[in-house]
Parts: C-alpha cells; sequence; structure tokens
C-alpha cells in the first residue's frame, strides 16, 4: 500500500473535522484508526515524537506552576486573615486544628507545636487561638504525610508579646524549638539575619542567641491523624534574662554615643554621629545624671558630675524656653541633689532658678516663653504675644521646691500667682481649659478648643501634683483637678466603634474630634495616682481603660511602636480601631505609656503591664537602636522594613523612658516610694513635702 500524497491527507483530515457528532462516535472511531493506518511509518514516529515532547515539557514546567499557583493560594489566604484581623477574628492556618496546650499555656497544633503568630497565625493582642474542638472520628491506620515546607508569611502584625508562646514578667521564656523559616530558603543563598517584622538586627543587640545548626537541622514531626494520639509538649527551657540589665544595657549603648559624638552638647544626632544645639547647655546629660544614679551607673555618673561640676556654666548669651529648661535642667539638678546629698547641684540649680526669674516680670504675671539668661531679659515668640497654657502652669513644683530648699520665697510666689490666676479666669468649660493665656492681658486666648493633648496636658498633670507635694493643704489645685476630670468625661472621652476601646479626643468648637495624641497616654498614670491617694475610684477604672488602650496604640501598629498621633473610629465592624495620618506615624522615643504603665504596676501589681513594658523596650531595641551608639527617632511605625530613621534622640529617652522601665521593672517598691516622692513632667522625683508649703 502506498502513502497517501499530501493533498490526500489534507482532504482526510478536513473530512475527519467535519464528522464530529454524537450520533456517529463509533463510526468516527473507526474512521480515525482507518486513517491512522494510513499513515505512513515515518509519519506516526513524528506524529508519536512531538506528542512525547509535549509531555515531557509540561511535567518539567509543572514544579514551578506549582510554586505560582500556592504562592497565589497563600496570598489569598493572607488576605483572607488580614480581614479577619480587622474584625477582631483569630483565624486558623489552614490545615492546622488546633487542641488545648498546658495550663496557662498556649494552643498547640497537631504535631505538638505551638499555634501562635510564628506560623503566621492572626490573632487578637494579647490573646491565644481558641481551642475549637476535634470532632471524634473512627481512628483508620493510615501513613502521615511529611510536613510541607511553606514560605514565611510576610507583614506579620503586632509587638514581640505576639510572637511569645506566652507572657512572662521577670524572665524571658524560650520558644519551643520548632524549625527555623530562614531554614526554607538557605538554598537560595545567604541572606541577612532579620526580625520577624523584616528589620535588620544586630548578633549584639539579639535577646535570645541564634540557633545553632544542629536546631536548624531539627525536622517537624509527622502529623498524627487523631489530636489524641498527639504527644505531650516537651518541657519549655526557660532562659532567665535580667530586665533591670537589659535598660542598664540600653541605657549604657545610649551614653556611649552621646558620649563619643554629642559630649556636653545638647542632643545626639545618633546616625550621622554628630549633635544638635538647642540652648547649648548638655541638656541631654543634665536630664541624665538622676537615671544614672537610679541605675546605679557610677562609672557614667562620675563622668557627668565632673562635666557639671567643670563646665557647666549659665552666663550664656542664649535664649532658653522656660518651661523646658524648668523641668529638664532645673528639674534634673534638684533631683540629682535629693538622691546625692551633693551641694553642688543645689548651687547650680540656684543658679538657672534666678536666671529664669525674669520671665515672670509681666503685666499680667503671666511669664514669658523665653528668657535670655545671659542677659536677664524675657520676651515672647517673635510670633505671638501668647504664652502655652501647659507650659506657665507646669514650672510649679520645680521652683515651690527651689523656694523650701533656699527658705527664698520668690520662686514659689511667682508660680502660685499663676496658678491663683487661672483657677479664677471665665472661659472654662467644665474644668477644661484653653491652650493659650496672653501675657498681658492674662485671658485665655483661642477659646472652644479643649485637648488634653500638646500644649495642654500638663496643666492638669500639675494641678494633681503640687496637691500631691504640698501635702494635700491646697483645696484650689484639688478641686480644679476634680473638676478638670469630670469634664473629660464628659466631653472628650469616648469609645472606639470595633473594639469599644475608651480613648481621650479633642473639642473643637464643640465638635468632636477622635483624635489622641500620644501625650495624652499620661493620664492613666496619673488617674492613678489620684486614686491612691484618696480620689474617688472610678479614677482608677478609667485608668485601667485608657493604659489598655494605650497598649493598643503600639500593638497595633508593625512596629509594636506607638504613633505620635492617633485617630480612632468610631464605627462599628469597620476595619481598625485605629487609623494613623502619613504625617502623625512618627516615634519620638517617648515616656508617657512607659510611666503609665509603672503607676499601674506600682498600684495594681499586675504583671502584664511589665510585660507590656518589656514588648516596648524590645521593639525600641529593633527599631530605633542606631550600632554605633544611641537610639533614633523614626517616621513611621507602619513600616517595619524602613521605619525611617529621624537621626535624633531626645534627652527625654535618658531622661524619662529608660528611667521609667527601670522603675517598672524593679521588685522594689521602696525605690522612689510614690508616698515619699511626686515626680516631675520630666520624670524627676522631687520630695513630697512633710509640711504645709513655705
Amino acid at each position: 500500500m502506498y502513502p497517501p500524497s499530501r493533498k490526500d491527507f489534507i482532504a482526510l483530515t478536513l473530512s475527519d473535522q467535519h464528522s464530529r457528532s454524537y450520533n456517529n462516535g463509533k463510526h468516527r472511531r473507526q474512521s480515525c484508526w482507518r486513517k491512522w493506518k494510513q499513515l505512513s511509518r515515518l509519519q506516526r514516529s513524528l506524529i508519536l515524537f512531538l506528542l512525547a515532547l509535549l509531555l515531557i515539557c509540561g511535567l518539567l514546567s509543572y514544579p514551578s506552576f506549582s510554586e505560582q499557583w500556592r504562592g497565589m493560594s497563600d496570598r489569598a489566604v493572607r488576605e483572607d486573615w488580614d480581614e479577619d484581623w480587622e474584625r477582631g477574628l483569630k483565624p486558623v492556618p489552614p490545615g492546622v486544628n488546633p487542641v488545648a496546650g498546658p495550663a496557662g499555656g498556649p494552643a498547640v497544633g497537631l504535631a505538638g507545636v505551638a499555634v501562635g503568630p510564628e506560623l503566621g497565625l492572626a490573632v487578637g493582642p494579647g490573646l491565644i487561638p481558641e481551642v475549637i474542638p476535634e470532632p471524634r472520628r473512627p481512628k483508620v491506620p493510615s501513613i502521615p504525610k511529611p510536613p510541607a515546607k511553606k514560605r514565611p508569611f510576610p507583614n506579620k502584625r503586632g509587638p514581640p508579646s505576639l510572637q511569645k508562646e506566652r507572657n512572662v514578667s521577670d524572665s524571658l521564656v524560650k520558644p519551643v524549638e520548632k524549625v527555623p523559616v530562614e531554614k526554607a530558603e538557605e538554598d537560595e543563598g545567604e541572606k541577612p539575619l532579620v526580625s520577624w517584622r523584616g528589620a535588620m538586627i544586630e548578633a549584639d543587640e539579639a535577646t535570645e542567641p541564634p540557633p545553632s545548626a544542629h536546631e536548624k537541622d531539627v525536622a517537624v514531626p509527622p502529623v498524627p491523624v487523631n489530636p489524641e494520639d498527639t504527644a505531650p509538649l516537651a518541657p519549655v527551657s526557660v532562659k532567665p534574662v535580667d530586665r533591670l540589665e537589659m535598660v542598664r544595657e540600653a541605657f549604657r549603648h545610649a551614653w556611649k554615643g552621646y558620649k563619643e559624638f554629642a559630649w556636653g552638647h545638647d542632643e545626639l544626632k545618633p546616625v550621622s554621629k554628630s549633635y544638635g544645639e538647642w540652648f547649648g547647655l548638655g541638656l541631654t546629660l543634665i536630664d541624665a545624671l538622676d537615671t544614672m544614679w537610679i541605675l546605679g551607673l557610677k562609672e557614667e555618673f562620675e563622668e557627668a558630675r565632673k562635666w557639671v561640676e567643670t563646665e557647666l556654666s549659665f552666663s550664656k548669651n542664649v535664649d532658653v524656653n522656660l518651661f523646658e529648661s524648668t523641668i529638664r535642667i532645673l528639674g534634673g539638678l534638684l533631683s540629682t541633689y535629693h538622691l546625692t546629698g551633693d551641694e553642688m547641684f543645689l548651687e547650680k540649680a540656684k543658679d538657672i532658678g534666678l536666671r529664669l526669674m525674669p520671665a515672670f516680670k509681666t503685666p499680667s504675671k503671666i511669664p514669658f516663653s523665653d528668657v535670655n539668661i545671659g542677659k536677664g531679659t524675657a520676651h515672647p515668640p517673635r510670633w505671638t504675644s501668647d504664652s502655652t497654657l501647659a507650659e506657665v502652669t507646669s514650672v510649679q513644683l520645680e521652683f515651690r521646691e527651689l523656694s523650701r530648699l533656699t527658705q527664698d520665697p520668690q520662686y514659689q510666689e511667682v508660680v502660685n500667682e499663676v496658678m491663683r490666676l487661672v483657677h479664677k479666669l471665665p472661659g472654662k468649660h467644665d474644668g477644661l481649659v484653653p491652650m493659650f493665656i496672653n501675657t498681658n492681658s492674662g485671658q485665655f486666648t483661642h477659646k472652644g478648643v479643649f485637648t488634653l493633648g500638646a500644649r495642654a496636658d500638663s496643666y492638669y498633670e500639675y494641678l494633681l501634683k503640687q496637691w500631691i507635694q504640698g501635702g494635700k493643704t491646697e483645696p484650689d489645685l484639688l478641686e480644679d483637678y476634680l473638676e478638670a476630670i469630670e469634664g473629660v468625661k464628659k466631653h472628650l472621652l469616648r469609645t472606639s466603634g470595633p473594639r469599644k476601646l475608651t480613648f481621650v479626643g479633642e473639642l473643637n468648637h464643640n465638635r468632636f474630634n477622635p483624635k489622641m495624641d500620644h501625650l495624652v497616654c499620661f493620664l492613666p498614670g496619673t488617674l492613678a495616682l489620684g486614686a491612691h491617694n484618696g480620689l474617688p475610684e472610678d479614677h482608677m477604672e478609667l485608668a485601667l481603660q485608657l493604659m489598655e488602650t494605650c497598649h493598643q496604640m503600639y500593638i497595633q501598629m508593625e512596629t509594636g511602636l506607638s504613633p505620635e498621633i492617633a485617630h480612632f473610629n468610631l464605627q462599628p465592624y469597620d476595619g481598625r480601631d485605629i487609623d494613623v495620618k502619613p504625617a502623625d506615624r512618627h516615634n519620638l522615643l517617648r515616656p508617657e505609656t512607659v510611666e503609665s504603665l509603672f503607676y499601674l504596676y506600682r498600684f495594681t501589681k499586675d504583671a502584664k503591664y511589665r510585660d507590656w513594658g518589656w514588648d516596648i523596650l524590645e521593639s525600641f531595641n529593633k527599631y530605633t537602636r542606631v550600632p554605633s551608639g544611641g537610639y533614633t527617632s523614626i517616621s513611621n511605625v507602619r513600616d517595619p522594613v524602613n521605619p525611617g530613621p529621624r537621626d535624633k534622640m531626645e534627652s527625654f529617652f535618658l531622661g524619662e523612658t529608660l528611667k521609667y522601665f527601670y522603675l517598672l521593672f524593679s521588685d522594689d517598691l521602696e525605690l522612689l516610694s510614690l508616698d515619699k516622692y511626686v515626680f516631675n513632667t520630666e520624670a524627676h522625683p522631687l520630695p513630697i513635702w512633710q509640711l504645709p508649703p513655705v
């Protein structure tokens, strides 16, 4: 039989295409077979070769296709988890059925591995996955599947507390051993060690040693068919961590940068390894004096003391801000004198106190904002004759104490006069005060705007603390404080929609703004201090609620650090509680939340406040620590990969933040007892008077 010609082959193919119908299927199959038999051996071999080639190419391309499909699937799962997170739910990863873990511990998966954020599990802050009972099934023998190699999920949310197996108070618990996610990517080449939030971590900064080669090779055990067959968890290995020593280490690291690059200057710029000047008076050094003494850093303290004695001079032709120089310099010198008994510090305090007095020489007795300490002149800002209310009412603790120590009443008289004037001024709103006051008329300006944030915050704080400092003998101060707290509850207090977080907003000409500064997080501690001193019990209840809100301002951010300003969502079941505008996403290493954690722990002994503080310290170490020394403020708490260092370490990081961390973690409750000392707004402790004020 001769092979068909090309013309005959084409005719056969066209005939085949026109014969496809359901009624002649059998005939079509027979026709196809006859046509196949009519092909030559060469043609049949060529067709089979092409089919085999297509099959091989398909098999070779299958792994990359499956990887791409799995990546798309993973992304879809992560998006579902993100939506569940927004609603406050706690979704469980596919293929994992949590079972109850040990008492007080986390839920565990079928393999006995702890279920939590380490596996990419989106859980609510401070919560563990819900225990979902597995329905009983008949035990059917089967071969367990080997564990699948999973890619790590990026963009995990929350602070380090959500990455722990359980909370700890005075020790750091090493998580249950499991295969690190870095192992899955070893074949792709060497990569730098990154934290779970994607930020670089120095080897000497890690709070836990890196996994050994043996630990990296540990395989995940096979998953049994029934949870009842799961073996119990191995004992958790506990590595004690001295939290107080970690605070000391953080201070030494910050001090190292200041000493090397900014010694004797106001502020360290740790990224550029330089310094910034504000007043040219060594603000960071003076602010940190009592912190070094409290932390027991004798060598560093002696270096700083020598500089104060030999180098610090206030005979400078320089303008300083009355408020900032009072709380940082005067307050720092007075507290260091009380802690050490060193008269040199008292003499320096007298010098700066006297040089600040010209600020009070105004027609209204409301002080100017700026003083030239060399010329002895004072003036308001160039753009206004107003002073900020918080500034003129938050220098009282320091000047009153200076009068008591020197037996010179002039300091106390000028600041008490300011409080008397503000006490009787019209323009308050149920105890709430405007943000500005005019130095000429002595009247409130910019009326109608009420906030507990910037420009007003410490007015409310100092009402209570002056009353405590003076032995609770000044009723006007207490009256103004109690009225103000009632005004806060009436006009500024709201709860967020999704999770019912209690927060303090702002009032702008009778329009409520759900905006809360991080500065407002001083309020939980102040309320708790008032309740400790006999004020209404509902003040403590409000303190506990606001403390939770300030905690959420940290853990709902990807870096575990709070933004400078938060806006709260008032709509129920509509996304997150907290929204942060791009301009408000910076963190300045502020102390207010740690301050309130210190007060709440002192008064409740609840270890969770220590754990919350520890999480914040770990986040500072992960995202703000500069390798060469120092810590830097950052621009974006929502971006753990590039938080944007701002190259500035404020003096209050050493003067306040690290000091409150140390006091929070200390078991010595008599260390600066709150029945004997009152802290100024820069965390400098001053003694509570045993006698009525002079």
